[in-house]
């Protein structure tokens, strides 16, 4: 090819008039494109500037840019009375160039050209759907947040000098650890300090650095006969042995951690002491204290996730299990701010000092950043006495919302299922007493508008049960979706 002129440049470059980036710099990427991608080798000479901007339909200024532009970055030469260049050899310059004539530029790979290890383990079990009505696990209703108010501390704080809200370093907002750490006293009874905290984005991430320095492959961890699924999955994909313990009215059978123990090495036992993640039961006080004696016979970590500590409705909640541990055995996991608008929840992990140093290593290396702002906020609704505030009325709308969901329940099921008014949380746990295909029953609701993900649906041999959650759904809604459950039962009994 004799002229610069003849490379197509038209195939490969095109304009958006409409868009925010100039036009120049729309012309500069994509020859820089076309340049690292061998479409225009090194040593291709390019058209003069009245040249391309007669084949581009552009003005001649735009041009000049566009080669300043490349010029500056250092992708181009030129030289007087020879040219414009691409900075590099002339090599195998013919054989690209007329490769122009039958191919276009192409658009990003759509495979890697290396290998890599992937994971079902890791898989994205949660499902998504347009339905209006939705059955979740428990989760809180965002209509109730009072998202000026947060709004508004935000924007307060944002307009301070950055000295009045202090430096952030990887482990999180001083100012809100020493407030979290004042309340999780008075309100869970653990005597801590900030210094035995650490501050995540979620429960997740929380389990995720516990597991990382805890557990390694072939290790074995107890959890529930039913266990959050989430968790299961991070265990997994450290390599360690899952062995299940039955769960009871009282919690977990602490008899048989007792026998599996006398048989084998235990690493660690997961549980969720305060409500059963999903059967909301709340493991006794005598089995508490079984348990942490357990733990420190034989030498295994008690892994204490409290995730819905905050909704108790009947009476005052039974303290956490790290509340009485004496011995160091045990980490526990809890999230703040579980009932406020989504921005402003965070997680956070109790333990001893010395481990604390090290999982402020992992948490440098995947959150670095955090959020001073939000944890100032967060600390600032401790302190002035706000968050209590707002608990006391959510949780009178919770409880309500729970009394009227099981009154509806006993309406429309009677006998037909069996379940326990919960104490606390968000949800429900139903076992079915008739025979019910609970993937055909959720993919029917669908057609009515309601939607039932699958990780609330527990069916084997021996049970059959659904989590339904009851926070979302104001009383029109909640009503609504019982009725269309109601409904499909009876259509697929048929």
């Amino acid at each position: 090819m004799n002229s610069p002129a003849e490379i197509p440049y038209q195939s490969f470059i095109t304009i958006d008039r409409s868009s925010e980036v100039s036009v120049y710099m729309q012309i500069s990427n994509q020859l820089i494109n076309a340049i690292q991608r061998g479409f225009l080798p090194f040593g291709t000479k390019l058209p003069g500037t009245r040249t391309l901007s007669m084949i581009l339909a552009v003005h001649r200024n735009t041009i000049v840019a566009v080669y300043d532009e490349l010029l500056a970055q250092g992708w181009i030469e030129s030289f007087p009375n020879k040219g414009t260049f691409i900075i590099g050899k002339d090599q195998n310059k013919d054989v690209a160039v007329k490769s122009f004539k039958k191919n276009h530029l192409e658009n990003y790979p759509k495979t890697t050209g290396f290998s890599f290890k992937t994971s079902n383990i890791l898989d994205n079990p949660f499902e998504y759907s347009e339905c209006e009505y939705i059955f979740n696990d428990g989760i809180p209703d965002v209509r109730l947040t009072q998202v000026d108010q947060y709004s508004r501390n935000y924007s307060s704080i944002l307009k301070r000098k950055a000295y009045k809200i202090g430096q952030y370093n990887q482990d999180g907002s001083e100012f809100f650890k020493q407030n979290l750490s004042q309340y999780l006293n008075l309100s869970r009874g653990l005597p801590i300090s900030k210094n035995n905290l650490l501050i995540t984005r979620s429960t997740e991430m929380s389990m995720y650095i516990v597991s990382e320095i805890l557990l390694s492959a072939g290790d074995t961890v107890l959890v529930g006969e039913l266990s959050y699924f989430s968790v299961n999955m991070i265990f997994q994909r450290t390599g360690v042995k899952i062995s299940s313990v039955s769960i009871d009215e009282d919690g977990i059978n602490v008899e048989e951690v007792r026998r599996i123990c006398e048989k084998q090495k235990i690493r660690m036992l997961y549980l969720t002491p305060h409500h059963h993640y999903p059967t909301t039961v709340t493991l006794s006080a005598a089995r508490r204290l079984e348990l942490l004696n357990l733990a420190h016979e034989y030498g295994f970590i008690i892994l204490e996730d409290d995730y819905d500590y905050d909704f108790h409705y009947d009476k005052s909640p039974i303290l956490p299990l790290a509340s009485a541990d004496t011995e160091g055995m045990v980490i526990y996991i809890g999230s703040f701010g579980k009932s406020l608008a989504p921005g402003f929840r965070t997680g956070f992990i109790v333990a001893p000092e010395n481990i604390m140093a090290e999982m402020r290593k992992y948490l440098g290396i995947i959150d670095r950043q955090g959020d001073i702002l939000m944890e100032h906020v967060l600390g600032e609704m401790i302190a002035e006495g706000e968050i209590n505030r707002y608990l006391k009325k959510s949780l009178k709308i919770y409880k309500e919302r729970r009394d009227y969901f099981t009154f509806l329940l006993k309406e429309y099921f009677g006998e037909s299922i069996d379940f326990k008014v919960p104490s606390g949380g968000l949800a429900v746990w139903t076992e079915w007493k008739v025979p019910v295909n609970l993937m055909k029953l959720s993919k029917q609701c669908v057609k009515d508008n309601l939607f039932i993900p699958k990780t609330l649906l527990y069916q084997n041999r021996n049970l059959t049960a659904m989590r339904l959650g009851f926070g979302n759904f104001n009383d029109h809604e909640m009503k609504t979706a019982v009725e269309i459950l109601s409904h499909n039962i009876k259509t697929i009994s048929e």
